[in-house]
């Protein structure tokens, strides 16, 4: 079955900011995951084919080859499979055959990557409070592991029936003139593992790898923010014929908290607070994300919007012994469904305002303004 469009993959326009694609792939991600859709064969299909495409559409090289070329870009680099536009190792090859003797990657280090595992990328939700305090949990990560039957060396028998590839005589590379150029192209003989498989193993056809769903434990710092990405290296899917593992990317979403908000290392606590309470003055107590509780003065004539700070009683600071604040926002609540004796009150208070004695001195002042803009 031909594989499909990215774009489409995502349902986004080909000119998608990467931040529409980071929003339109967490969106499928989260609708796909397999702990949502437990023995459902087709969403885990899904959602593998939604971080091929994110994987290959977020990095730019490999957007703007996949633009170009489509598919065809990546082809021949994974299982010596047709040769792509780039010459079958892919567009890698073409730089590291000018560039990469000069950085010092040839000889085994380039043997070692080839056929090397994907990576993995896995998001996970926690609560304002796991945040701050940091918590561990526990995914499930549908990807290749390590066949235990050859013990991921791809032959029937143990590693005794791998041999040296012929092609390429062990270097996983091959060389061809193409006018003045020198091109060196992954091996596609042995997809650049530079051995081949005499008699491969029954149980994983000569890949070294088996489709398996594996339990991780992953451990969330406190302080960790939304958005935030946790790699866990060598956890992701499981190389070809003994080849290096590639990484896990755990994406970290923090839901939104009923009473909390944050910004940085702060937390904010909106208060509201009776009529009476902001002209006279009074102590209230005020939820804090640890779970405590604080006592918050407020003085006699607070206005809503009035800040009040309770030091180190934020957030944790990644990789800092740093603590945020907490600010407390005052509401100031005006009355309503009053009582008789309330309305008479209030009327009394008003009248006796009404007279001038400056207890309100922003709104005098005001309309002290607006008379004078009248007046011309």
């Amino acid at each position: 079955m031909a594989k499909r469009d990215f774009y489409e993959v995502l349902g986004v326009a080909r000119d998608a900011s990467e931040d529409d694609l980071k929003k339109a792939y967490r969106k499928l991600a989260m609708k796909w995951h397999p702990d949502r859709n437990a023995g459902n064969d087709e969403a885990e299909g899904r959602f593998k084919e939604v971080n091929e495409a994110y994987d290959t559409l977020k990095d730019a090289e490999k957007r703007a080859a996949y633009d170009r070329y489509g598919h065809a870009a990546f082809e021949g680099g994974n299982g010596g499979g047709g040769a792509g536009p780039f010459g079958g190792g892919g567009f890698e090859d073409i730089f590291e055959e000018m560039f990469g003797r000069f950085g010092g990657r040839q000889g085994g280090g380039q043997r070692a990557s080839a056929g090397r595992g994907a990576d993995l990328r896995q998001e996970v939700q926690i609560t304002l409070e796991e945040a701050f305090a940091g918590v561990k949990k526990t995914i499930r990560v549908p990807s290749s592991v390590s066949c235990e039957a050859c013990s991921g060396s791809g032959a029937d028998g143990g590693s005794a029936n791998v041999q040296q590839c012929g092609t390429c005589r062990g270097a996983g590379k091959v060389r061809a003139q193409q006018g003045f150029f020198l091109i060196e192209r992954t091996c596609p003989t042995c997809s650049g593992t530079g051995r081949t498989i005499k008699n491969p193993c029954k149980v994983c056809q000569g890949a070294g790898r088996v489709q398996r769903d594996r339990t991780l434990s992953v451990a969330i710092p406190a302080g960790v923010e939304d958005g935030t990405r946790i790699r866990l290296t060598g956890e992701g899917e499981a190389g070809l014929r003994g080849a290096p593992a590639g990484d896990l990317y755990v994406d970290v979403g923090v839901a939104p908290h009923p009473i909390f908000t944050r910004e940085g290392p702060n937390v904010m606590v909106r208060v509201p607070i009776r009529m009476a309470q902001a002209a006279l003055g009074a102590t209230v107590e005020v939820p804090s994300i640890e779970g405590g509780r604080s006592a918050v003065k407020i003085p006699a004539g607070t206005q809503t919007g009035d800040n009040f700070r309770l030091r180190g009683k934020g957030f944790s600071v990644l990789r800092s012994a740093a603590r945020g604040d907490m600010y407390v926002q005052v509401a100031v609540e005006t009355p309503q469904s009053l009582t008789p004796k309330q309305r008479e009150l209030l009327e009394a208070f008003e009248a006796e305002s009404a007279r001038g004695d400056n207890s309100s001195p922003e709104s005098e002042g005001f309309f002290a303004k607006v008379r004078d803009f009248w007046k011309g």
